[in-house]
């Protein structure tokens, strides 16, 4: 049995489910597992400077007493400027997010790129290669803008 898919709602900047008549859409399990882990806000590590001062670590409630938390932490990247450096965490916070599907099997690798799109706006590009040799590309060059 497949998962229900989440479908990424650009205007909207949020994830959301379909209906496929009185059903919910499934399928595309690898797809929605990549949305939940890169759009989920994990939470922050005690050492993070949280960008708008607030010192809320964020994260998701069901990550208490969890070893592994679901998420990223690209939304440290707020109030970033547009440098190699910020380039640097996107990529190591992509991987990172990304890294429970390579520790549970689910794909042999990624490849991953990370980059200016336009001025402020962070782009992302995902290549998920499947066990099977199959490969899924997930690209989201519109998710992270503002940034200075």
């Amino acid at each position: 049995m497949s998962d229900t898919t989440t479908v990424w709602n650009v205007s909207r900047s949020r994830g959301d489910w379909v209906l496929d008549g009185a059903m919910l859409r499934t399928g595309s399990d690898l797809s929605t597992a990549i949305l939940i882990s890169v759009f989920t806000d994990r939470v922050a590590n005690p050492d993070d400077v949280i960008p708008d001062g607030s010192n809320d670590p964020r994260g998701w409630w069901g990550d208490l007493g969890e070893v592994v938390p679901i998420g990223s932490r690209l939304w440290l990247l707020e109030r970033a400027k547009q440098n190699d450096d910020t380039l640097q965490r996107a990529y190591d916070y992509v991987t990172e997010c990304l890294q429970w599907l390579l520790d549970d099997g689910v794909v042999a690798k990624f490849d991953i790129l990370v980059e200016w799109t336009r001025d402020s706006m962070l782009g992302a590009q995902i290549l998920a290669y499947r066990k099977d040799g199959t490969t899924e590309t997930t690209a989201f060059t519109w998710a992270w803008k503002g940034i200075s």
